[in-house]
């Protein structure tokens, strides 16, 4: 089984650089599919309250025998549990449904910045942290403007911003940021749901390293010292997703990629998606 290297956050806190996502599992398949690549090795388990399916991640943690101190567990509060004021019950509610005494990770899903009931959000996330229901806290989807705010306003510094990451999108300005403030960063939908697949820089390195374009690109995001999460209900996969260490890209071609910017955005941009 592949050593995954980890990554030391800002609190002291280390987390697997290489982990798996359950956004879009169906709730009934949550527990086979987890099960399915906590088998394959990965120990770094990316979740939210808002994916639905917390509970059959909870029971796959639970029979795998993998003692809890080997696992990175993250989930996130949505949006209308912290404008309503319910973050710390949303945290517990969570940990209820994961069978947990604790998150690895706790997470604020998106800003929604109209009103910057984030803010709020964050106070009572530092106050669970010193609780000790989650190890770390973060944010997710925060612009360089929303960690500003938060900087200002807090006393704890985000330990991650999991923003939107790939070839086609790559937010320097969201890596400078987090660089500044001394955030790591976390790239969702890392793969960009496969549309970078067929650009002539992954193929070529796909080609010329004989891996498939979904493992260039997580290769990629590895040497550029991002933490990343990709997401199959694929056993296949879910296994090749993580068989990423027997080769490395050369500087040549991870410039190559870099080069792959095009502003392709695939989910909401954070600075006017306000859900409710």
């Amino acid at each position: 089984m592949a050593t995954v290297p980890t990554i030391t956050l800002n609190d002291g806190a280390t987390i697997p650089q290489l982990g798996f996502g359950v956004w879009q599992v169906p709730a009934d398949e949550a527990e086979t599919v987890v099960a399915e690549a906590l088998k394959v090795g990965y120990r770094h388990i990316d979740n939210a309250a808002v994916y639905g399916n917390e509970e059959g991640v909870g029971r796959a943690i639970a029979a795998s025998g993998i003692p809890r101190e080997e696992l990175f567990i993250t989930t996130k509060v949505w949006v209308s549990d912290f404008k309503a004021g319910n973050t710390k019950q949303a945290l517990r509610t969570s940990l209820e449904k994961l069978g947990l005494d604790y998150v690895d990770l706790y997470l604020i899903h998106w800003p929604s910045p109209a009103d910057e009931a984030y803010l709020d959000a964050w106070k009572a996330m530092e106050e669970m942290q010193a609780e000790g229901l989650t190890r770390s806290i973060g944010v997710s989807n925060f612009l360089p403007e929303h960690l500003e705010r938060v900087a200002e306003a807090g006393t704890v510094i985000p330990a991650i911003n999991q923003v939107e990451i790939h070839p086609a999108l790559q937010q320097r300005d969201c890596q400078e940021a987090n660089e500044r403030h001394g955030i790591a960063t976390q790239a969702w939908s890392p793969l960009a749901q496969g549309a970078v697949f067929e650009d002539e820089p992954v193929v070529a390195a796909a080609e010329a390293h004989g891996v498939s374009p979904a493992q260039v690109v997580i290769r990629w995001h590895l040497q550029r010292g991002r933490i990343l999460f990709p997401k199959s209900v694929t056993p296949e996969r879910i296994a090749s997703n993580f068989d990423v260490f027997g080769f490395e890209l050369s500087e040549t071609e991870l410039a190559a990629i870099d080069g792959l910017e095009r502003d392709g955005r695939t989910g909401p941009n954070p600075g006017e998606f306000n859900p409710s």
